[in-house]
């Protein structure tokens, strides 16, 4: 398997501030040469490692450890997608090969029509002729915007990180049922499989639950435009990455072994444009 989603640090307590007490397990520096050998115990031979911290510092960071390590097939870094200079970040980045594309944590943006600023639309629109690809971190209350937003960036390849986070401890996710389906006729957009455990009840999640949010997944983007993501080491606050892993397996285990291997592997080379 190849995984999408893996997040690499050198730990800072006054940078990091979102990593809180109740997440202590991994308060600690995360590098491949950790992470690589429990991946392989599982035939995960690479991984896409993504930003965590909004800086071009954290960007030049994860490319030094994509240079110096095969395991990591990508990079998926930040640049001020809204800067006057932007192209010219662009163009800076472009002689990176490891990088392949740029996230912006909209998430954490405390206005609700963020995504719909002409600013950081036009931002994202010009990735594109830098053939660079659009992470898309959101909340499930932000998906409305977000579909406005997709919709107007049809030639921009973009990915939708741990399916806009449903609500999965509230027990309630009839918002994000209604809302994530709005995404099935945007051809462009993918999904990663990917940070459900965390958004379940940390101590009391079961598999019932998550798996009912991969079904929706694959009703919305089928096997075309979804990619396995392990979220670590995020994932630890929640399980074991082995018990996220048997979660993911089981979950799509009726279907045929070419879907699999496009969820697992092949549509995940093919969106930021690696390979093995």
């Amino acid at each position: 398997m190849i995984d999408s989603h893996q997040h690499f640090w050198n730990y800072n307590p006054d940078r990091d501030v979102w990593i809180t007490e109740e997440m202590s397990r991994i308060k600690t520096d995360f590098y491949p040469n950790f992470s690589q050998p429990i991946f392989q115990k599982f035939k995960i031979n690479g991984c896409i490692a993504v930003q965590a911290d909004s800086s071009e510092e954290e960007t030049l960071f994860l490319l030094a450890l994509a240079e110096q390590n095969d395991f990591i097939k990508g990079v998926v870094g930040w640049t001020d997608l809204q800067a006057n200079d932007l192209e010219d970040r662009l163009n800076y980045f472009s002689q990176f090969e490891q990088l392949k594309g740029f996230r912006h944590v909209v998430q954490g943006e405390k206005d609700p029509e963020f995504l719909l600023k002409s600013t950081f639309i036009q931002g994202v629109k010009t990735l594109d002729a830098f053939d660079f690809k659009y992470d898309l971190l959101i909340y499930a209350n932000q998906l409305p915007t977000s579909i406005s937003f997709c919709s107007q960036l049809s030639n921009q390849q973009i990915v939708l990180d741990h399916l806009a986070k449903p609500p999965i401890k509230s027990k309630d996710i009839r918002f994000w049922k209604k809302w994530i389906k709005e995404f099935k006729p945007l051809q462009h957009v993918s999904a990663k499989i990917s940070g459900l455990l965390t958004e379940a009840d940390w101590k009391n999640w079961n598999e019932d639950e998550l798996t009912e949010i991969i079904d929706v997944a694959l009703e919305v983007f089928g096997p075309d435009r979804l990619m396995f993501g392990s979220d670590y080491p995020v994932v630890l606050v929640a399980g074991e990455l082995e018990k996220w892993i048997s979660v993911f397996s089981k979950s799509i285990e009726n279907l045929t072994e070419n879907e699999k291997k496009k969820i697992k592997i092949s549509n995940c080379l093919a969106f930021y444009q690696t390979e093995i």
